[in-house]
């Protein structure tokens, strides 16, 4: 890889490996000087690198320059406490000399970001923070790309997150893995987060992308390093991981050639991925240990019939089921909808009518656009009023270009 692909590529892989462990070590009081460490070090890289050529591990080279950077600003930070504050020369004779050594192994990096994990989702954090935070502190995006995400401007984006930043150090949240007697309701937090992270990428209001798969990939990173901590192993952690994996199985599907959305019913099946769907169907047997029943578990089971190719009565009967019993531990509007659309799968589009109706989610393109598909063959006036609903409503130039296409094929 050339030196112009190869920092931006670094930047999203190490920068927030190097974040996490400078903040563990400094404490969220000095996070910005983490941050400047950690920016001055990839800077350091462009410029160097530029001239001298990329060093033979680059890696390597960036946590040495971290690691003396961090060590200089620790050095100067003790140079000042014990020859400028000490109150009296009796305190400046105990002062101890400081430990300056940067521990930047992979078990301490791995370490420091599940413990930032934890920090940033703190239930003090309001939950568009947490996600900017995790974002920026725990997946290496650029302001930016973070304001992309968000549809919103750099400027509010750094607001933002410095109230956040400021949240932490008031709160003066610690960064570990809490006690095993609050870990359920912390993890609960975590996983809200990065449920919201990979559907924010799942279905992107950004940019006018339909699907932006690194947010997704984030999102399943993220929820593989909890998998892989025996403290944080847990099965909604495992539910949640299975459902990731069964919707990136069909990443390649949904999006056509021309960058628009692809409808379940009309997705190429040989595009799914075998691999990832397997793997799906490993975690969600790991996440049936135990008696906890939560919103991943179902979820998940829904997107496993989802990933059975063919239209048959069991299938849309077992994701009628799993809807009826998501609603009960978690109704959302959304939910509710998807159970409608597998309502006219299982029985009827009549029947699926008359409940889609009474939602009654007048603001919500997607509402309209299922009603227009229950509507298409038994009505097509209806169903061409309700796409033109859906058209007005739709954010996105895709979603646009997609109901257009039903408009037009109704004449």
């Amino acid at each position: 890889m050339q030196e112009p692909a190869l920092i931006p590529h670094l930047f999203r892989t190490e920068y927030r490996k190097v974040i996490a462990v400078l903040c563990k070590r400094f404490g969220f009081d000095q996070i910005e000087i983490a941050e400047d460490i950690a920016s001055d070090t990839f800077l350091s890289a462009a410029l160097n690198w530029g001239i001298q050529g990329i060093p033979e591990n680059p890696v390597a080279w960036l946590y040495t320059v971290a690691k003396n950077k961090a060590k200089n600003y620790l050095q100067r930070k003790a140079t000042f406490t014990n020859k400028v504050l000490p109150e009296s020369s009796m305190q400046a004779n105990t002062i101890t000399q400081p430990d300056y050594e940067i521990d930047l192994s992979p078990q301490n990096i791995n370490d420091s970001q599940l413990q930032m994990m934890f920090a940033i989702c703190h239930p003090a954090i309001p939950p568009e923070a947490q996600i900017g935070l995790s974002l920026r502190i725990l997946c290496g995006f650029g302001i930016e790309e973070i304001a992309d995400a968000f549809l919103t401007n750099k400027e509010t984006i750094n607001k933002r997150l410095f109230r956040a930043k400021e949240k932490l150090r008031e709160e003066k949240i610690p960064i570990e893995i809490p006690a095993p007697e609050a870990l359920d309701n912390r993890l609960a937090s975590v996983l809200t987060t990065i449920y919201l992270l990979f559907s924010e990428g799942y279905y992107s209001i950004s940019n006018n992308k339909v699907l932006r798969k690194e947010l997704c990939m984030e999102a399943m990173r993220l929820c593989y390093m909890l998998v892989e901590n025996k403290h944080t192993n847990k099965p909604p952690v495992n539910a949640l991981l299975s459902l990731m994996c069964f919707h990136a199985s069909r990443f390649a599907a949904r999006i056509d050639k021309n960058g628009e959305y692809v409808l379940y019913d009309d997705q190429d099946t040989s595009l799914w991925d075998p691999d990832l769907i397997s793997k799906g169907a490993y975690y969600l047997h790991l996440s049936a240990s135990g008696d906890q029943l939560t919103k991943y578990h179902l979820e998940a089971a829904i997107a496993y019939w989802n990933t059975q190719k063919g239209d048959t009565p069991e299938k849309w009967e077992n994701i009628l089921q799993l809807y009826n019993r998501l609603l009960q531990i978690e109704y959302s509007p959304m939910a509710a909808l998807n159970r409608t659309f597998a309502l006219s799968k299982a029985n009827s589009k009549q029947e699926a009518i008359i409940e889609a109706e009474k939602l009654q989610l007048s603001n919500n393109h997607f509402y309209f656009t299922l009603l227009g598909e229950l509507y298409t063959g038994i009505d097509n006036r209806k169903a061409k009023q309700h796409f033109e609903k859906a058209l007005h409503l739709a954010k996105t130039i895709t979603d646009k270009q997609t109901i257009q296409k039903k408009i037009n094929r109704l004449g």
